[in-house]
């Protein structure tokens, strides 16, 4: 069968690539053409475009490139329409992919799977309506998402895993080459686009200084970022940068400060201590509206999903250096912050389940479309 695929972020390739690889398991005849990246084309078929080309966030950006961002849309949904695929997959990206979803059920018949849900619990809830009238199956990867969508809205969906827990329990399996330090990491994770990088890593990188008698820091590079975007961040300090490490730097790192989003869930998962930043434009205001527009309680899937604080969240009106300062200190080794949050974690793990989310989506993706009963998962 023939599969279309839209990522719009270095997270949604990662998801999608290895959802890619589970499909081809179960169709051995799968096709792929896709919006993604690199790890979607290391599994094959055809990339349209690369994420790095989509990419944007904030209001402003989004406004200075709305043309450029309008022009894609129908690029993708042209191509669709001419490749006639036997399903369209979205994964994330809601504010590109619902366009394409409403596009995709209105002039045509092939059905629409979403894997990775947007994250309508947390602000623009009204997306359900579309999701509902748009999206033929929804496939979700966080727990507390199935009572917000079968209890509340009454939309059915399947809860399939999540899929980080495999990769990183496959990374941590695997064979592979350590990531060598003279001292101690802290690790500085400061989101995958420029404008969150321009937002958080000054701050991060002022936040680590006194540390760096007795720890190296070490910055994750975006894969979607060259490197010449960082050095005017690091190139003052004795910060080292690196690309395409993520997972071997977490495996070394003794803490870490994280942007929200997947890296937090990823950071917990190999066990760092970790502090979530993340600077917003006006953050008195954004404060208050967090507080009274926000649905949720939380912004990092790792609280999120333990339903408690296990990780200090400094966003808006808390995010400064010393507070991000003073939390990384309490979590560094020897300090009184450490063992509840690795406790914490233990109970985010119990709460996503088993591995195999990627199997149990593919199989359950293909007896969906050959017309089968979708078999219990295990």
């Amino acid at each position: 069968m023939r599969y279309y695929l839209i990522a719009g972020e270095a997270s949604g390739d990662l998801h999608a690539a290895g959802l890619m690889k589970a499909l081809k398991e179960y169709d051995k005849e799968a096709c792929f053409r896709f919006y993604g990246g690199d790890m979607m084309a290391a599994q094959g078929g055809e990339c349209v475009m690369h994420y790095r080309q989509l990419a944007y966030m904030g209001f402003v950006p989004v406004l200075l490139h709305l043309p450029v961002i309008l022009k894609n849309m129908r690029r993708c949904k042209q191509d669709i329409e001419r490749w006639r695929p036997h399903v369209v997959i979205l994964i994330d990206y809601p504010g590109f992919n619902l366009s394409i979803a409403k596009y995709v059920k209105a002039h045509t018949s092939i059905p629409v799977f979403y894997y990775i849900s947007p994250k309508i619990w947390a602000w623009k809830e009204y997306r359900i309506k579309a999701i509902k009238r748009d999206v033929s199956h929804l496939f979700s990867i966080l727990p507390f998402e199935v009572p917000f969508f079968e209890q509340k809205h009454r939309y059915p969906i399947h809860y399939v895993g999540n899929p980080t827990a495999d990769e990183v329990a496959a990374f941590r399996q695997s064979k592979h080459d350590s990531m060598c330090f003279r001292k101690p990491v802290i690790a500085l994770l400061a989101g995958s686009r420029r404008q969150e990088i321009k937002d958080n890593l000054p701050a991060m990188i002022q936040a680590v200084l006194p540390f760096l008698g007795e720890y190296d820091a070490v910055v994750a590079g975006a894969p979607a970022i060259e490197p010449a975007y960082y050095r005017r961040f690091v190139k003052q300090y004795p910060v080292k940068v690196v690309f395409g490490e993520t997972y071997p730097l977490l495996e070394q790192a003794q803490a870490a400060l994280v942007t929200s989003g997947t890296a937090t869930l990823e950071t917990a998962l190999f066990g760092v201590p970790q502090v979530v930043c993340y600077k917003t434009p006006l953050p008195k205001l954004i404060a208050f509206l967090r507080r009274h527009l926000l649905k949720v309680k939380y912004i990092s899937l790792v609280n999120l999903i333990a339903d408690d604080e296990v990780v200090k969240e400094l966003v808006a009106d808390t995010f400064s250096v010393k507070n991000i300062r003073d939390e990384l200190q309490c979590i560094l080794p020897g300090n009184e912050g450490r063992k509840p949050m690795l406790q914490g974690y233990e109970k985010v793990r119990v709460q996503l389940g088993d591995k195999g989310a990627p199997q149990r989506a593919a199989r359950l993706m293909v007896q969906l479309l050959q017309g089968a009963a979708p078999q219990q998962t295990e």
